[in-house]
């Protein structure tokens, strides 16, 4: 059977490295991959990124199931074209995507709809805004409504810097996203206390299969220190989501979210991430939501995942999730990214990557912003690489992780040493 995977990051690489295992595959593409994936001899990187330039290839190629990874290819409608063609592929259509692709429009779907989350309003005039933050006061966070790659993101603890934010989101539009209207757009909501968690599901559009529970770390610098980027490290599963918060995920914010997606005429299929923030007295609210899986969550979650994925997204694609039972291992994985010299916001490119380790069976190195060139492996985006390890404890695999990173080398290499210090505390 053969597989494509759409996308060229780190989960993209966790995603085809899974897929890879299932006995009844016999070859998985990845569109457009990376060095990782380039240099794996049970993958093939294939050098197309058009929505229907990837289906013409798919039917081609007669792709038995096509798995999307990143966001911005759900947004601009791929999984609505692969279905006009009868081709089967696991994420969710361009509608349903705007959960993701459009803060605003998931912040008035919660709304809607009863899902907790903070209170908020939404500005294109830079001068209502600012008005706004005047008003409330800081600590207050802004978002650019749309999709900014993890950047998008101002959490303001002074007015100042939320004044900044709006300038830099609104009037220059610095990080040039739009929402699905067109045009620049804030999301400002109130500031939250807790602990962030990521709770990632498996959707076929009426049934929900929870994977294990996660949390990365959103801040450049050791401590949580600097500023937010797509992800500095994630482990799995998260101590913050005991069995209560997670009955209150379920309940208060993922299966409304499903029916009501489904009440609105558009049904949820794909992977389903809940943002949420988990208070001191263990109640959530929803801070964003993401319409596939996290990165780096993904490399942990699938590094502890013993079921077929194959099998379970065949499942997903057929409607019949309620039928599956996923399989953990119960070891803890964490996953440490090390980005490019001058990320996040002016990465640098062309570095010459050396020391990588050869996998084992408790120890990978996922790829994400690498390419192959003739003169071996570069860096060629922001988060570089995710070196990613399982251990009994969270203490064992935080030392596993950084022991397998320690002979990695790139010029200007960024990385937290402190990646699960909460897990740790809390065990």
């Amino acid at each position: 059977m053969k597989v494509l995977v759409i996308g060229n990051g780190g989960r993209e690489h966790a995603l085809a490295w899974k897929l890879a295992q299932s006995p009844r595959v016999n070859q998985v593409f990845v569109a457009p991959g990376n060095g990782g994936t380039a240099t794996d001899a049970r993958l093939r990187n294939i050098p197309i990124t058009d929505v229907n330039a990837l289906a013409d290839f798919a039917q081609a190629e007669k792709v038995a199931l096509t798995v999307v990874g990143p966001e911005a290819p759900l947004a601009a409608g791929v999984v609505d074209v692969f279905r006009q063609r009868q081709l089967r592929i696991f994420g969710p259509t361009k509608a349903a995507a705007q959960l993701e692709s459009s803060k605003a429009f998931a912040k008035d779907f919660m709304k809607r709809h009863g899902i907790p989350t903070a209170a908020y309003e939404s500005f294109t005039d830079a001068a209502a805004a600012h008005a706004y933050v005047d008003q409330m006061g800081a600590p207050i966070v802004v978002k650019a409504d749309g999709l900014a790659a993890g950047k998008g993101v101002v959490v303001a603890m002074t007015l100042e810097e939320a004044h900044q934010a709006i300038d830099f989101m609104l009037e220059g539009n610095e990080l040039g996203v739009q929402y699905n209207a067109g045009g620049a757009r804030v999301v400002i909501e109130e500031f939250l206390q807790g602990e962030e968690a990521s709770f990632i599901v498996l959707c076929d559009g009426h049934h929900v299969l929870p994977l294990a529970t996660s949390q990365d770390h959103k801040r450049l610098l050791d401590a949580d220190a600097g500023p937010n980027t797509g992800g500095m490290g994630a482990y799995s599963p998260a101590p913050v989501v005991t069995p209560n918060v997670h009955a209150r995920a379920m309940h208060e914010v993922i299966l409304p979210t499903i029916a009501g997606m489904a009440r609105e005429g558009r049904p949820f299929t794909g992977f389903l991430y809940a943002g949420l923030m988990v208070s001191p007295e263990g109640q959530v609210k929803t801070l964003e939501f993401n319409t596939r899986m996290g990165d780096p969550e993904t490399q942990p979650i699938l590094m502890r995942l013993k079921s077929d994925l194959l099998e379970v997204l065949l499942a997903a694609t057929d409607g019949t999730l309620n039928k599956v039972e996923l399989q953990w291992d119960r070891r803890f994985a964490l996953g440490v990214v090390m980005a490019a010299a001058g990320y996040p916001m002016n990465p640098r490119k062309g570095d010459a990557i050396l020391g990588l380790p050869a996998p084992t069976e408790d120890a990978v190195v996922f790829h994400a912003g690498t390419t192959l060139t003739d003169q071996g492996l570069v860096t060629s985006g922001g988060r570089v690489l995710c070196v990613t390890a399982l251990g009994d404890s969270a203490k064992k695999a935080q030392q596993r992780a950084y022991d397998a990173l320690s002979g990695v080398q790139f010029d200007g290499a960024q990385f937290r040493t402190d990646i699960g210090y909460r897990a740790i505390k809390q065990r």
